[in-house]
């Protein structure tokens, strides 16, 4: 920052704060700046307190279920008394508090004030803060992040009711587990849904308007996620769109576009996710959006100069490790750093179903398109030892230019997000195939998989066949 400003309260006012918010708020802090964060509910945001992290602890219970389930297969009889969702919660709650509590000290720890409120942009340097007990408080700030975050997306003519018809924040919060449950949309947030209450006993169907499973991903891992769900009995229905959802007090019955029903207990909307940048002031400092995103530079700054926005307000990838990147970039950008811009394309991306699908760089058809000469390769998890001792199945694929660098990794099964920060190094550092090649991998491991994609690719495959 090229020097603070002392008629401000602060340097940087941060708008909310979740993953982008605080990562801003934490970097800003450690450079030198006076940080004050407006947050309405909790520290945190979403993603610790309705996504990311609360998702993954249901995620991980419902994979102790179905180890459990499948025991003898491995040599084990055991048998599955029943699932407590009281108990699910409550580790669920745990793991959330623990590090709300960590995060919570963190942003003291830095000298940051914390301001409990709504909070509404009254010019490009000020804030107006309604507080819990109604009243306002006024700050002013030399810069101003606005990380308002997301909320779910809704499908037009069909009304959540948060009984029968739901979203993720009321899919978290449940109860019990459904008889049986009715999945809109098959990308990240659908499937990792659809994983927990199938895992848990529930009969689960997925429809998605588009013909495949996360249909950002490449081809061939949608289809190898598709076949693993079919196998364990989740079923599909793809290439189809509702019509109308009618609740009852039974249930809820979906209209598709070809004229058929289904019904199940309940029915989850998992669309994606919508900015919230209405009712923040955009109009009265004159902000430029479209379709209810802020407009950006590389830098993440908005047609207002002061202003800067991160994370889901902004159209990038909607992913709390981009948020966290976004934050850090911003306040090293007022720090006077000269951060690099990010490279989105670039980035890991994880959906964590059983299971899980990650990726990071372009797809085949993405790379076709681009003009590059490609070549790839698909290595089947079958020939890998240590994902037969987990009873895993799936593929990793290499896209490749024709005698140049590798441009995605695209993998699917157990465990494989903890192998994407390989991929990401070999795609970010333009890697060849032959240069991954040389690089031996421990054995027995899933890593692996990696390795003997890439010795296929290099025209040297070991337990794959030439």
């Amino acid at each position: 920052m090229s020097g603070r400003d002392d008629t401000s309260d602060v340097d940087l006012i941060v708008l909310g704060g979740g993953s982008g918010g605080y990562a801003a708020a934490l970097r800003a802090a450690e450079l030198g700046m006076r940080v004050a964060v407006i947050e309405k509910d909790k520290l945190g945001g979403t993603c610790l307190h309705r996504g990311c992290i609360p998702t993954k602890a249901l995620l991980q219970s419902a994979e102790v279920a179905e180890t459990v389930r499948e025991s003898a297969r491995f040599g084990i009889r055991a048998s599955l008394d029943h699932i407590d969702p009281d108990g699910v919660g409550r580790y669920r709650d745990g793991v959330v508090n623990a590090l709300f509590r960590g995060l919570s000290g963190l942003v003291a720890g830095r000298g940051i004030e914390l301001i409990a409120g709504t909070g509404r942009l009254v010019s490009p340097t000020t804030v107006t803060v309604t507080l819990p007990d109604g009243a306002e408080r006024s700050v002013s700030g030399a810069h101003i992040v606005i990380a308002t975050g997301s909320v779910p997306r809704h499908i037009p003519g069909i009304t959540a009711d948060g009984r029968r018809i739901i979203t993720s924040d009321e899919a978290l919060n449940l109860d019990a587990v459904p008889r049986s449950a009715i999945v809109l949309g098959g990308g990240a947030i659908g499937c990792e849904f659809a994983t927990v209450w199938h895992s848990f006993g529930a009969d689960v169907t997925i429809i998605e308007a588009l013909p495949h499973l996360v249909p950002t991903e490449e081809e061939a891992a949608s289809a190898s996620l598709e076949k693993a769900f079919t196998r364990q009995g989740i079923s599909l229905r793809l290439g189809a769109k509702v019509t109308d959802a009618t609740p009852s007090a039974e249930g809820v019955t979906v209209t598709l576009d070809d004229g058929s029903t289904l019904s199940a207990d309940l029915v989850l909307v998992a669309i994606g996710r919508a900015p919230v940048t209405e009712g923040i002031g955009l109009d009265t400092v004159g902000l430029e959006t479209d379709r209810g995103y802020l407009k950006v530079d590389e830098h993440c700054r908005t047609s207002v100069p002061s202003i800067f926005a991160v994370g889901d307000v902004i159209p990038t990838l909607q992913l709390a490790h981009v948020g966290f990147a976004e934050g850090i970039m911003v306040a090293e950008t007022l720090a006077g750093l000269d951060p690099a811009p990010i490279d989105y394309p670039g980035i890991p991306r994880v959906t964590y179903s059983h299971p899980e699908v990650a990726s990071v760089g372009m797809t085949t058809k993405m790379a076709t398109e681009r003009g590059y000469q490609v070549e790839d390769v698909v290595y089947d998890l079958a020939g890998n030892g240590k994902a037969r001792i987990l009873g895993s199945s799936g593929i990793v694929k290499v896209v490749a230019a024709k005698g140049g660098p590798v441009l995605g990794v695209h993998m699917v099964g157990k465990r494989v997000g903890e192998l994407i920060s390989e991929a990401q190094l070999i795609v970010n550092w333009d890697a060849r195939p032959d240069e991954v090649a040389q690089h031996i991998h421990a054995h027995p491991t899933l890593s692996e998989a990696v390795g003997e994609a890439h010795l296929a690719l290099a025209g040297k495959p070991l337990h794959t066949h030439s």
